[in-house]
């Protein structure tokens, strides 16, 4: 599950397409308690969950950011899905806003799971075609030169 906190009090769901759909209604999540900010927000896909964005697991974060590869095929609506999240997004810090996401296996436990890692994502350096999600990894968000 992706989930998205902010300081911006926009109504997110607003810009729900087919491929992106923002909910106030957080899944029953324990990672949710890493969000630093007040405006929560649920990340769901077509699919219902967040399956259909772009992800690594934890296995292969280091791989990094990167654009799709011929070699590992990609459904074109999971792309175009994580483009969307990622332009919000960036709306969102160009406008001033603070912006973190969590992406956590939801298997049903009780407990929260420590994080594998934080990571920046500088919006200046990282691009729509290369972002996609890190399994068990906080993301915050900046703009910097």
């Amino acid at each position: 599950m992706t989930l998205l906190s902010t300081t911006s009090a926009e109504d997110l769901s607003l810009d729900n397409s087919e491929l992106v759909r923002m909910s106030t209604q957080l899944p029953d999540l324990p990672e949710k308690t890493y969000l630093a900010f007040p405006n929560k927000w649920f990340i769901g896909s077509q699919s219902g969950c967040s399956c259909s964005f772009r992800h690594l697991y934890v296995s292969s974060v280091e791989l990094g950011f990167g654009e799709p590869e011929d070699w590992f095929p990609e459904e074109a609506s999971d792309i175009e899905a994580t483009h969307q999240v990622f332009t919000l997004i960036k709306s969102l810090v160009a406008k001033g806003e603070k912006v973190d996401v969590v992406d956590a296996w939801a298997d049903g436990k009780s407990e929260v799971v420590p994080l594998s890692g934080d990571i920046e994502v500088n919006l200046k350096i990282v691009s729509e075609n290369s972002f996609r999600f890190y399994e068990n990894h906080r993301f915050t968000f900046a703009n910097r030169i």
